[in-house]
């Protein structure tokens, strides 16, 4: 099999379009599908509910280059949205209930009008989430943030996949691990974390390799005390996010002759109670090209929404899309094994 790490140096969609012909040649090796494995627990078709989250990719322009990053981001890239399709995603969600707007990237903060979107998004009255990777709030001309999300009571969730700085630094590159604590303290500074509950401060972590991670609510008290006792830090959750096996992962899995090992793992870990709240179930997801797709995920696999539905934020209204079936695949089985994934971490407690 080429490494996709080869097949990166061209078309993105060619890119998208190998990694789905990786996922499914799994029928060779004897790797159910996910839509069987939802048959066999009474689960078809799965579908959304109402929409309470929309997900918004601003780009795939990134300060750091992240080992196990699903977007394939970094310095390289140069996809960004433009005014016309943020515009058509604040006309979706002033036609809408939509509590959360989610913003990713990418470093989202790169686009040249993430203030901009974040806010008119805060003049609606809805929750702002930004996904941070923390170093972009200490790099030059970036340094004004962390007033500002403040100013606009934005959610900051912050990957940092480990806390201890060899780990952290191994995954997300050389003095990650330092940069990430100093723009933590600036958070905390600002009142993020602490006492001011319109000032929520997540952290994210995920597995150095490929397994799953380990309890969320024991795995966060680690977190706490770590970053209490060493930096004098403190945050609201720690949310722990099982490997997508898709983009830079996968293509880790494949070179390390791992991939048919996680693979098994994830099947063999699918636990039902977690499909009750996948996120592609109360969330809509938007490319920096303004394409609609049923989660993050999908979106980086180029996997659309069934065929019966709009496929654009320009032509879309809400109740296109809820109570929609939702295109599955192979991979879906990250979002299921064991506790569950999600944006927002563990979907089962225990």
């Amino acid at each position: 099999m080429p490494a996709l790490s080869l097949l990166r140096q061209g078309n993105p969609l060619a890119n998208a379009e190998h990694q789905r012909d990786v996922l499914e040649r799994d029928n060779q090796s004897g790797i159910p599908s996910f839509q069987s494995t939802l048959a066999v627990h009474g689960i078809v078709p799965l579908k959304s509910g109402q929409l309470t989250s929309l997900q918004v990719n601003v780009g795939k322009l990134c300060n750091q280059t992240c080992r196990h990053c699903h977007v394939d981001a970094g310095p390289d890239r140069r996809e960004l949205m433009t005014k016309e399709n943020f515009l058509h995603c604040l006309r979706l969600l002033s036609e809408s209930t939509i509590e959360t707007v989610d913003i990713t990237g990418g470093a989202p903060e790169m686009n040249p009008l993430f203030e901009w979107f974040v806010s008119e998004v805060h003049r609606l009255g809805r929750h702002v989430i930004d996904r941070c990777n923390l170093t972009i709030l200490t790099a030059p001309g970036f340094t004004h943030l962390p007033q500002f999300l403040a100013d606009h009571h934005v959610e900051v969730i912050a990957s940092l996949p480990c806390y201890l700085e060899e780990n952290c630094d191994a995954q997300r590159g050389d003095g990650v691990f330092q940069k990430s604590i100093e723009a933590l303290k600036l958070l905390n500074g600002l009142g993020y974390g602490r006492e001011n509950p319109e000032l929520k401060l997540s952290l994210v972590y995920n597995p150095i390799g490929p397994a799953l991670p380990p309890n969320q609510q024991k795995l966060e008290q680690s977190y706490r005390d770590q970053l209490r006792q060493r930096f004098g830090i403190e945050f609201n959750h720690l949310y722990t996010i099982t490997n997508m096996p898709i983009s830079r992962f996968l293509d880790d899995l494949l070179q390390t002759g791992r991939y048919d090992e996680y693979m098994t793992l994830l099947v063999n870990s699918f636990n039902r109670n977690s499909v009750q709240s996948l996120m592609c179930r109360s969330t809509i997801s938007i490319d920096w090209q303004g394409n609609l797709f049923d989660c993050d995920f999908n979106q980086m696999l180029n996997l659309p929404l069934v065929d019966t539905l709009p496929r654009s934020v320009s032509n879309v209204r809400i109740a296109d899309i809820e109570d929609r079936p939702i295109s599955v695949g192979r991979h879906c089985y990250g979002c299921t094994a064991g506790a569950g994934s999600s944006c927002t971490g563990s979907l089962v407690p225990g």
